[in-house]
């Protein structure tokens, strides 16, 4: 009787905090992504990208700060290519109260922008592309996130 009771309180222990850690996208909650190089020239220097639950958009402006922004909307076959980005994303990100990881393009390396927007709540980061130089948790991320980048600009 106890293992029966154990096995059914395991689980629903999983379901409940599978479904809190999700992060969800729709229209108010969204997440940019892209990657920066100073030392660089030409259109790919500076890919930005703001991906919600329904479309993928693109950065018009390329500022190498992520200050400012412009989007406008990509086809839908990009989106069906990266859209499943947000379900690599680590949630251990969102308590951090660091917004910069390692050096980011300091070494000519470059470096991600990250923006996540939960209810109007905005947090950025923005993180060293060399891993040695950043939490092992990211890196996954980091992989996916250029992957996806190089994804849409294929």
């Amino acid at each position: 009787m106890k293992r029966g009771f154990l096995i059914v309180s395991l689980i629903a222990i999983i379901l409940s905090c599978s479904s809190d850690d999700k992060i969800i996208i729709n229209e108010q909650n969204f997440l940019v992504f892209g990657h920066f190089y100073g030392m660089c020239v030409g259109e790919s220097c500076v890919e930005t990208f703001k991906l919600t639950d329904k479309k993928l958009l693109e950065d018009t402006i390329d500022d190498y700060s992520g200050q400012n922004l412009a989007f406008i909307e990509l086809e839908n076959d990009k989106f069906e290519q990266i859209k499943n980005l947000i379900d690599f994303f680590p949630n251990q990100l969102l308590n951090e109260s660091e917004t910069v990881f390692g050096c980011p393009d300091c070494a000519d390396g470059g470096g991600l922008f990250i923006q996540y927007s939960e209810n109007g709540k905005i947090k950025s980061w923005r993180i060293d592309q060399n891993k040695n130089n950043v939490p092992t948790y990211l890196h996954n991320f980091m992989d996916k996130v250029n992957e996806k980048i190089a994804l849409i600009n294929n």
